[in-house]
């Protein structure tokens, strides 16, 4: 009888390639799952401190769907590095300029922040239409449940 928990070794993980399809669907809940999707918690083998998730890729980002009056309640800040630098958007803006961060700015906050969380972060593939050029890598479609859509 093993007297420890065995932990997950880098090489243990397959690493499959995923689909998702955004359209429709909020974007925290879409975000909360293809964080567990990346950080690997699905797996039975999971070990928080392993890399042990898969590839996502998000298509249709353009088509996410927010709840209440985010749209114009919700803001996103940068800053130049500058004195006074500081600019804001909102999420309506960011929808229309660069629909693509606002899938990852969402995901990127559920992962952690260390040197592993900036290794997930590259395993997410994100794309405002609903093409994409990951066909050669054969990625599966991640089928999500029903209570991610919204429904009006």
């Amino acid at each position: 009888m093993k007297k420890y928990t065995p932990s997950a070794k880098p090489t243990q993980n397959p690493g499959r390639w995923l689909v998702v399809d955004a359209e429709g669907m909020v974007l925290g809940r879409l975000a909360s799952t293809v964080a567990a999707r990346l950080r690997g918690k699905h797996n039975p083998w999971y070990t928080p401190h392993v890399d042990c998730g898969d590839w996502v890729v998000v298509v249709n980002a353009d088509k996410v769907v927010m709840t209440g009056r985010k749209w114009d309640q919700k803001r996103y800040y940068r800053h130049s590095g500058y004195m006074g630098g500081l600019k804001e958007t909102t999420a309506r803006k960011l929808r229309d300029t660069k629909p693509e961060d606002m899938v990852r700015f969402a995901v990127k906050g559920m992962l952690p922040k260390n040197r592993l969380g900036r290794k997930l972060y590259r395993k997410l593939k994100v794309y405002a239409g609903n093409d994409h050029p990951h066909a050669s890598q054969r990625p599966e479609t991640l089928t999500i449940p029903e209570a991610a859509f919204h429904s009006k």
